[in-house]
This record gives C-alpha cells, sequence and structure tokens, in this order.
C-alpha cells in the first residue's frame, strides 16, 4: 500500500507517515497550547517542537513524493514547511541571538555559571547562519512543490541532521542554564523583546 501522511489521534501534533490512506484534510495543522510571552523559555522550547515537526513532515516528503507525486497533500505540506521557516524560524533565531544569549553571557558572575558557555554560544550563532543558508537552498524546491510542480532536487538530510543537532545542544545546556540564571526581570525583558520582534500585543498570545 502507498504512503500518505496523518495526523495522529488524541489530539497530538506530532505528524506520523501511516500506510494505505491519503487524506489532505490531515495536513492542516490544529493549534497547539503553548507557553505565552510572560514564559519566554518555555516559549522556545515550544518552538523547538515546531520546528521538529516541520522536519519530520520534510523528511517524509521525498517518499511521498516518490509515491504520489506533487499531489494536494504534497503541495500542502511544503507550503507548511515554508510558512514555518520563512518566518518564524527565523524569528526564533533572532530571539536567541539578540535575547537569550546576550542575557546569558551578561550573567557570567552568577552562581552556577559555566565557563565553556561563550564558545557554546558563539557555535549555536555561527550555526544559525550555516541553516539558513541551507534552508534557502533547499527553499526553490519546495516553492515548486507547493505550486504543484515535482520537485526536481529536494535533498534535506544535512539540513534535517544540522537542525535537530544544533537544537538539542540548545534544550539540554542552553535552556536549562537559562532557567537557572536568569531572573525575573531578565525573563520580562526577553519576553517583551520577543513579542516585539512579531508585533504582537498580549503577553499571553503565542508565537514560535
Amino acid at each position: 500500500m502507498a504512503p500518505s501522511f496523518r495526523r495522529s489521534s488524541g489530539g497530538s501534533q506530532d505528524w506520523r507517515l501511516e500506510i494505505g490512506k491519503n487524506e489532505c484534510n490531515d495536513m492542516l495543522e490544529l493549534p497547539r497550547a503553548a507557553p505565552g510571552f510572560d514564559d519566554p523559555i518555555g516559549l522556545l522550547r515550544a518552538c523547538h517542537t515546531r520546528i521538529a515537526d516541520r522536519l519530520d513532515l520534510l523528511e517524509r516528503l521525498p517518499g511521498y513524493l516518490d509515491t504520489h507525486g506533487a499531489d494536494a497533500s504534497a503541495q500542502a505540506a511544503a507550503r507548511r514547511v515554508l510558512d514555518y521557516f520563512d518566518k518564524a524560524a527565523a524569528h526564533h533565531h533572532e530571539d536567541e541571538e539578540h535575547g537569550l544569549f546576550p542575557l546569558l553571557r551578561a550573567a557570567e558572575s552568577r552562581p552556577g555559571w559555566q565557563p565553556e558557555l561563550p564558545a557554546v554560544l558563539d557555535r549555536l550563532a555561527a550555526e544559525h547562519g550555516t541553516l539558513a543558508q541551507d534552508w534557502a537552498r533547499l527553499r526553490p524546491a519546495l516553492d515548486a512543490l507547493a505550486r504543484g510542480e515535482c520537485a526536481a532536487d529536494l535533498r534535506c538530510e544535512a539540513l534535517i541532521a544540522a537542525y535537530r543537532q544544533h537544537m538539542a545542544l540548545e534544550d539540554e545546556q542552553v535552556l536549562p542554564l537559562a532557567e537557572r540564571l536568569l531572573d525575573a526581570s531578565e525573563r520580562a525583558a526577553l519576553g517583551a523583546s520577543m513579542q516585539a520582534r512579531r508585533g504582537i500585543g498580549s503577553t499571553r498570545e503565542q508565537s514560535g
């Protein structure tokens, strides 16, 4: 039987490749509960979850195209990936480089500071640039797919692997340290900068 994209049961928003059915409506994303800007570190984690969702979807696209071609489900999947990485993912990188990372660098004198942190932050910032370049190379193929054209070159294994490794480092080392080092006023400032970057009013509105 041919593979298709299907949303998992129970309200989960992860997307799984099932066998036998091709349901275009399942490509639509339902709202996901997430922290607001008053919990900026939690919101950064939620952004990682959303990026991971798109990476999972992107990973399954080539195999799906081999069987179905650029059908409505494939086009919707391409648009979903494009919509996120074109804007929200770029905002997320700016949240870290211009918001979180400077606050962590300034916390050097506090208990729990780790001397290797500046090098880790430098590495992550450099990786943001590399990831952006990799995305720019992949984007034309996804854009063509979103218009119903069969993507000529949808090689994305390197981008997916690099993004997953990048987020794992942030999730395992940087964000836990931020939770320990940043005080309430710094968290509020970080959340406010994230909110302003998106032009959103209420601190309880969600973005990623």
